[in-house]
């Protein structure tokens, strides 16, 4: 059943913060280092400077929500109804790449550089699980603020390899912290992400083993999920356990699952280990 692992929430926090602080001065020197803002990224249909808009937006989004005047009007932003999460993030995305544009995209560097310190300046000292305002992800949503972190984190370090990839430079994404990301940010974000229809009638159990990293439990259940850090000891149909960047890029979609497996970064095992390719079906990409 494997060995149960411990971790301090409010030290993993605050790594997260410095791991944070790290990434998005490499991403600075990136963007501040490539000419080609128009040329294609990785991301299908965005160039390079749509993609540092789109960080630049996620940047403010958790920046005007953890500080104290709000800064950001969502309601006059956000598409009004329901809509599932995939939908609601495939339309704030499409949103976010024209909110820097024009001259300004020559200072994507600059704007990143101010608002990812005016996140971290309004967070710091704010408790690990304080509820954060999140209205992107659905109306009246909130994620704890390690996980706006962790988001942050994800953000920077896979849409930095985007950048990089569209502007023919190295970007190197970290074991450390990929595992920072994977274990704040994850455990909130999985279950908001399970595609409920799919997921109906399924009751699978996946134990989740990053090497290194962090370990959860990932339970799918009849058009629910539940993630959980530390969980005790249980059985599990599959087991998963991957390189803590292998496992951040395939969720992300930047690395196909055969290559991670390929390379030795990824393998499945436990009684069903067939069913491992069933949890990217269950989980939209972001």
């Amino acid at each position: 059943m494997g060995v149960v692992t411990t971790h301090d929430p409010v030290a993993e926090h605050g790594r997260t913060r410095a791991a944070l602080e790290a990434a998005t001065g490499r991403l600075v020197e990136l963007l501040d280092g490539t000419d080609g803002l128009d040329a294609p990224s990785g991301v299908p249909a965005w160039s390079v400077g749509d993609v540092g808009a789109h960080l630049a937006a996620v940047y403010l989004a958790y920046g005007s929500a953890v500080s104290a005047d709000g800064g950001v009007d969502w309601d006059a932003l956000l598409t009004e109804g329901e809509a599932t999460f995939k939908e609601r993030i495939t339309a704030v995305n499409a949103l976010s790449t024209g909110l820097v544009a024009g001259a300004e995209r020559k200072r994507l560097g600059a704007i990143l550089a101010e608002r990812g310190t005016a996140f971290l300046r309004h967070s710091g000292g704010l408790a690990h699980d304080l509820p954060v305002p999140s209205p992107w992800y659905g109306p009246g949503r909130t994620v704890p603020l390690s996980a706006a972190t962790g988001l942050m984190l994800s953000e920077t370090l896979v849409h930095g390899l985007d950048i990089a990839r569209g502007a023919g430079r190295p970007w190197a994404v970290g074991a450390a912290e990929a595992s920072l990301a994977i274990g704040q940010a994850m455990v909130t974000m999985m279950p908001l992400a399970l595609d409920a229809e799919k997921a109906k009638g399924v009751r699978i159990a996946f134990d989740l083993a990053l090497k290194g990293g962090p370990r959860l439990a990932v339970v799918v259940e009849d058009g629910a999920a539940a993630v959980t850090r530390d969980a005790p000891p249980r059985s599990y149909d599959c087991r998963i356990t991957a390189a803590p960047a292998a496992f951040l890029l395939v969720s992300f979609g930047r690395m196909p699952v055969w290559k991670a497996i390929a390379l030795g970064r990824m393998r499945a095992g436990g009684r069903r280990p067939w069913l491992a390719t069933r949890l990217s079906e269950l989980i939209a990409a972001p």
